[in-house]
């Protein structure tokens, strides 16, 4: 076989080149030049004299060139292939190509392509058939095809996102194998294992033990990432690699559904490691935000994690019907319940001696709430537990002797009273185990410890849908766990204690994953209740990622899942995400136990060749291109040899290279035409004749400043600016802040859009503005401007009696505003610590009560109501008279005595005006955990 770096798929058309010498003798004659001669009118006949001229020799340099292109056009039709793919043994029979098109083939994927072509390329060149197998498709026969066939199919074999299941081809391989005992295999391999590979090596190995075997394979270098979990204090995942020689280093990136960047976190593996974690510092909210971790740099579907519902760290708040100062902390029933919840929820417990336990929690956006051992309820906590519930909350409740005595709803089933003593409704002489899980219940699925026993319960009273309610019940059939849903939530109920006084639930496995499945229910929605023999809930793909790693839709060999589903991704279910986005799943390419480990190719003793060599090449398209330049040069040389074309005086050689450099130079600058078009300047743009910004409108943008609306009653609109001007003291002397004039303004006329704080004193029978006026203050408070309406009636106003007149103005005025839906300022609300912590915000008056915004849904209309940036509330309703109490005289001194008996009215209302502006001005920075460890340790020194 030559060792020349080329070869001719047509080598019988070299054999032209023996007819390039006839060329020759052909190319030589050529028509003389002709002759230059004066026509004198009187000497024309005596001048001329008859010469036969005899034809010249073409020069040597032309006919080297007309015989250059010959050889050129020769070499072409042969069919010139440059870097062919030298055989490793002279086999004659059938190529079997096996690919990896697993994710671990991302890397370089183009690379494994272009040598299965070169391969299947070469096969046709010595008329072989070819067999395709991809290792990660659904095994099917194995059949031989032309080269041409089988080249279209390989281009068509896509780079899959989950991992080759090579066993499973392996029958139909080796059936292969056993037809064909000629065949020649080729294996271009990932060079990764993920499951047992065993048998698949051992049946190659007998193909390299008869020199039938040669594999392509490139050092695995592949990293992947696994078993993502939200933890207390951080989002950690598994970073593999398949050996020691792979990247050390790198970084896990964590994205939102919209593929938006949340934080990145670096990982490092140790000299001898192949696992390592990446931890992902970063709040709750960004945590349960996360829907895809991702290496840095790493194209491949292995590299991706992705998180559904359940890795979502939820807020749980815990409630224990036992005092404080009685309670063991290992005897309490909470200490079991935060135990078994603390590894996938952010647990919440109220502060010790709040006279609102509940309340507190349900003011912290729980997810789920637990009730241990809590009995009579009040009509206002009731209430606030079942709003919680309606909107997607779950709550769990468990049993004991206070439960027993409760007389609300808040339960699933209704409770049989009395008989807690030994003996009697509650007891048995031999304690009962559980009952396997049906399909209806959501434990199904769950595995039973053998060793759990209840001793006691609370007994459900007979109904006639108490068996769906059921979700775990004993050997005799009373049921130890009910629910139900209401509304958008869950109502659930241990009917055992939380402590092992009645049982050792708390003290099993099965209790964690109990209260697991449970807290996984918070925000699912409200489901159809399921019949009998329903089947278990199946989702269908929604997006799922390709080879590379990057979302599509799904294919049409994707198929739905079950919901229990824990497998690594197949074909049939590639990795994604799969059901609603309330509800989700997450199929990721490897399971949380899976490792990466390379492949031991050296054992079976076949060649293995690397992916990156260099690609054969067909060069006819380089030779024609030459061809066609050098017959250009000659078309030149032929015009100037005929005298169409003239020179000063060059020599018959420089004329010839100025010829070729003429005709190349022309060819070269119709091909970059493109590129000379596109560099050509851009023309200038028009001059701007828009006329120049005012300076006024520049002074008033350079300083911050307080705005109060001129209602047209001077008392009002001198106490408004005499109350933003002690403010504005006040500012200057606590704050960094130092704001300029307070300004009067005029709403119809004035632009609002330099002024981060409009203070508009609510005047009674004064004229409704305008619908202009009203949609340019809309459009101020979309725009992130801050509105304090002050109705300034709080001594006028009576619980029960009507609104005032003042109230009823402002009713009138926002009545077509489109404003969000606002409540009482809450006790944790941002506006209460973003510079002074306070409990309330009082003016002259203290008896009335802040409005602020709400957070609602959007509305059907699809209009997006009123908010400000950085989520501030852009209105504020109070009638307490803030302006009042901030107004100042030249001493300092209050100009209008406070309604109050706090001493230090004027103080706080001045240190809540101090709070408005830095919440206007700084948004809800505040209400971020990110900073409660900065904050705890500046308060530590």
């Amino acid at each position: 076989m030559s060792s020349l770096p080329i070869a001719f798929s047509a080598p019988l058309a070299l054999a032209a080149l023996a007819l390039l010498p006839a060329l020759w003798l052909i190319l030589r004659v050529t028509p003389p030049r002709p002759r230059r001669i004066d026509f004198p009118p009187l000497k024309i006949m005596a001048d001329l004299v008859a010469k036969r001229e005899l034809p010249a020799h073409t020069p040597w340099w032309l006919l080297a060139l007309r015989m250059a292109i010959a050889a050129l056009v020769i070499l072409a039709v042969a069919g010139p292939i440059w870097n062919p793919q030298r055989e490793t043994a002279a086999l004659r029979g059938p190529l079997l190509l096996l690919v990896d098109n697993g994710f671990g083939a991302a890397t370089n994927w183009p690379e494994r392509l272009a040598i299965a072509e070169n391969r299947v390329a070469a096969a046709g060149r010595e008329g072989r058939p070819v067999a395709i197998v991809g290792l990660a498709e659904t095994p099917g026969d194995i059949t031989l095809s032309e080269p041409r066939a089988a080249l279209d199919r390989l281009r068509a074999l896509p780079l899959q996102p989950h991992a080759p299941d090579r066993v499973a081809h392996l029958p139909r391989i080796d059936a292969f194998l056993n037809n064909s005992r000629d065949a020649e295999t080729v294996w271009i391999s990932d060079g990764l294992s993920i499951a047992d590979d065993g048998a698949f090596l051992a049946r190659l190995k007998q193909e390299a033990g008869a020199s039938r075997l040669s594999i392509h394979a490139s050092p695995p270098n592949q990293r992947a990432l696994t078993a993502a979990e939200n933890l207390a204090g951080a989002l950690n995942v598994k970073v593999l690699r398949p050996t020691t020689s792979a990247a050390a280093s790198g970084q896990v990136r964590a994205l939102d559904l919209k593929g938006l960047p949340l934080g990145d976190a670096p990982f490092v593996f140790g000299p001898t490691e192949t696992q390592t974690i990446a931890r992902l510092t970063l709040p709750i909210e960004v945590r349960n935000a996360v829907s895809r971790l991702e290496v840095v740099g790493e194209a491949s579907a292995g590299a991706v994690a992705l998180l559904d519902d359940r890795a979502k760290r939820r807020r749980v708040g815990i409630v224990s019907g036992t005092t404080t100062d009685t309670a063991q902390p290992l005897l309490s029933p909470t200490y079991y319940v935060s135990r078994a919840l603390s590894p996938f929820a952010e647990i919440r417990e109220p502060r010790a001696g709040s006279s609102d336990p509940i309340g507190e929690l349900l003011a912290q956006n729980l997810s789920v709430l637990v009730l241990a051992d809590i009995g009579a309820l009040d009509r206002d906590t009731a209430a606030k537990i079942s709003t919680f519930i309606e909107r997607g909350g779950v709550l769990l409740r468990f049993a004991g002797a206070r439960l027993a005595a409760a007389t609300d709803d808040l339960t699933p089933v209704r409770l049989r009273r009395g008989g807690r003593t030994l003996g009697g409704g509650l007891s048995w002489d031999t304690p009962r185990k559980l009952a396997p899980f049906t399909r209806e219940s959501p434990f199904f699925g769950t595995p039973i410890n053998d060793d759990v026993r209840v001793s006691r319960q609370i007994l459900a009273e007979p109904e006639a849908d108490l068996a769906r309610k059921t979700w775990a019940a004993l050997e005799d059939g009373t049921p130890v766990v009910t629910g139900e849903r209401r509304g958008d939530g869950v109502i659930a109920m241990m009917h055992v204690t939380a402590d092992t006084t009645w049982s050792n639930l708390p003290l099993s496995g099965l209790f964690v994953e109990m209260l697991r499945k449970v807290v996984a229910l918070a925000g699912t929605g409200p489901q159809e209740a399921q019949a009998e023999d329903a089947r278990v809930d199946t989702l269908s793909p929604t997006r799922v990622l390709d080879g590379r790693g990057i979302f599509r839709s799904p294919p049409a060999t994707a198929q739905p899942v079950a919901r229990s589903f824990t497998g690594r991704a197949t074909l049939a279910h590639p990795p994604g995400i799969y059901g609603p986005t309330d509800g989700s799943l997450a199929v990721n390419a490897l399971n949380p136990t899976d490792t990466l480990k390379a492949l031991d190719l050296a054992s079976l003793g076949a060649p293995i060749l690397p992916v990156d060599r260099p690609v054969a090449q067909d060069i006819r398209p380089q030779l024609l291109v030459l061809a066609l330049l050098l017959l250009v040069a000659d078309t030149l040389a032929t015009l100037w040899l005929g005298g169409r074309l003239r020179f000063a005086r060059p020599g018959r050689a420089a004329a010839a290279a100025l010829l070729f450099g003429l005709g190349l130079g022309l060819v070269l600058a119709a091909s970059g035409t493109p590129a000379l078009a596109q560099s050509q300047p851009v023309p200038a743009a028009a001059p701007d004749t828009r006329p120049p910004i005012p300076r006024e409108l520049f002074a008033a943008g350079a300083v911050t400043r307080l705005a109060y609306v001129v209602t047209g009653d001077k008392s009002v609109d001198d106490m408004s600016k005499a109350g933003l001007a002690g403010l504005n003291i006040v500012l200057g002397a606590r704050t960094a802040l130092e704001p300029g004039e307070a300004v009067g303004v005029d709403v119809a006329r004035d632009e609002l859009a330099f002024f981060p704080i409009l203070y508009w004193p609510v005047v009674a029978g004064r004229p409704i503005p305008s619908a202009e006026t009203l949609r340019k203050l809309e459009a101020y408070m979309k725009g992130g401007g801050l509105v304090i309406f002050d109705t300034r009636d709080a001594m006028s106003a009576r619980p029960g009696g009507g609104t005032t007149p003042e109230g009823d103005q402002l009713k009138r005025m926002l009545q077509t505003l489109d404003i969000p839906e606002l409540e009482p300022i809450p006790r944790d609300h941002v506006l209460t610590k973003t510079f002074y912590i306070l409990d309330g915000f009082v003016g002259r008056y203290d008896t009335g009560t802040t409005w602020v915004e709400i957070l609602p849904p959007a509305g059907e209309d699809g209009r997006r109501p009123a908010r400000a940036g950085d989520s501030v509330s852009p209105i504020v309703i109070t009638s307490n008279d803030l302006a009042s109490a901030w107004a100042v005289n030249r001493r300092g001194e209050g100009l209008v005595p406070m309604s109050g008996s706090d001493p230090r009215q004027r103080e706080m209302a001045l240190r809540a005006g101090v709070n408005l502006v830095m919440y206007a001005l700084t948004g809800n920075y505040k209400a971020d955990q990110v900073h409660v460890p900065a904050l705890l340790e500046r308060l530590g020194q």
